[in-house]
């Protein structure tokens, strides 16, 4: 049962892909549908993210086209609504599918006979003929190819900004250069507004170099060359793809897997599965909202953006509900300690404190490792 929701200029969109889905003038005509399994929110930026958010009560499985708003807080709430759903969440980011990028990120992984980390410095040159901002995002530009970086390079730590102007102009050129939390640095330049779209992407290491060039951009032809450790010369070479396929076997996989787990999974703990460990996860789109949000910082203020990426986990709020909990003993049982020279009686309620704290202590270990993280940003001088 496949059913659109939205403008008229969606629909011939779907014809010419010789789809032709039920039409129905409202969200919650699609959700109250018990046969719709899965949705894809592609509304305006505006009614995005409320969007995303009745979808994911109606505990249906979601694929979600980025970005989802400005800042990173609402696909912060979205996580928390899956993991409460168990359904399965991705944001629509086939990029780093590729097979080419595939294969250049398995190049930057390959150690030296030294053991160290092969690559030293990744570089990219995106030219688009289109401008930065999405339609409808009125301040804000969104740049592409943060899941790339994170794919090929792993968690970004630091991140320095230049354009001629204040703010990302969606017509100015924007250089982008920071480094990854291996220590490997990394540069990006985004020409909009160019006759011609090209991306090439170069992985410059020790003695090599790696050049992945998609010569009418993404997700056209593209062609890899690169010396192995031998010295020897390799080129591959790959015709233009269908973008969606990647992204549909990814996300029914993601399906498959739910459909397999026993146990939901707990309230509040984040997807984990993440491009950096090789998956498709709505961690991506958290990231690559954090690293739009630090980069538009970077550029306002004239600095380096830090991301300190920080557990966002049960057991870190546990922790720190602990923490609170525990010094407010501490000080309840000072008082008491003054209080019983007067009312003697008082006293021997100390230990009855201590010990409420100790039994919440133990709770501790009901609640799950997990090692999903969340950034903050800070500005570095």
């Amino acid at each position: 049962m496949t059913t659109y929701c939205g403008p008229a200029v969606g629909m011939d969109y779907l014809s010419r892909w010789h789809l032709q889905p039920h039409r129905v003038g409202d969200l919650e005509e699609v959700l109250a549908d018990p046969r719709i399994e899965a949705v894809i929110v592609a509304g305006p930026p505006k009614v995005r993210s409320a969007q995303l958010r009745r979808a994911l009560q109606s505990e249906r499985h979601v694929l979600c086209v980025h970005p989802l708003e400005e800042k990173p807080d609402p696909a912060y709430e979205a996580a928390m609504l899956q993991s409460d759903t168990g359904c399965v969440l991705l944001p629509l980011l086939p990029e780093a599918l590729h097979p080419g990028i595939r294969k250049l990120a398995e190049l930057a992984r390959l150690p030296t006979s030294a053991g160290e980390q092969s690559f030293r410095l990744l570089q990219a040159e995106r030219c688009s003929m289109e401008a930065l901002r999405e339609p409808g995002h009125a301040d804000a530009a969104s740049l592409r190819g943060w899941d790339v970086l994170r794919r090929i390079g792993g968690e970004i730590a630091e991140l320095f900004t230049l354009s001629k102007e204040e703010s990302c102009d969606a017509n100015q050129l924007v250089l982008v250069s920071g480094k990854f939390q291996s220590g490997t640095l990394f540069q990006e330049t985004f020409l909009p507004l160019q006759p011609e779209a090209s991306w090439r992407l170069t992985l410059i290491q020790k003695s090599s170099r790696a050049d992945l060039l998609f010569p009418q951009d993404w997700p056209g032809p593209a062609q890899l060359t690169y010396t192995d450790a031998s010295g020897k010369d390799h080129r591959e070479y790959w015709q233009a793809i269908d973008p969606w396929v990647a992204m549909v076997d990814a996300f029914e996989h993601a399906v498959s897997r739910v459909g397999k787990k026993k146990e939901r999974p707990l309230p509040g703990a984040f997807q984990a599965d993440s491009l950096t460990s090789g998956a498709l996860g709505w961690q991506d789109e958290v990231r690559a909202l954090e690293l739009d949000d630090a980069a538009r910082r970077s550029l306002r203020y004239g600095r380096a953006s830090s991301l300190d990426y920080q557990e966002a986990t049960e057991e870190a709020s546990f922790k720190g509900t602990m923490t609170l909990v525990g010094c407010s003993l501490i000080w309840l049982s000072l008082l008491l300690l003054i209080f019983s020279i007067w009312v003697p009686w008082l006293g021997w309620l100390i230990l009855p404190v201590f010990g409420v704290f100790l039994v919440l202590q133990i709770l501790g270990w009901v609640v799950p490792k997990r090692k999903e993280l969340h950034a903050k940003v800070a500005d570095k001088d």
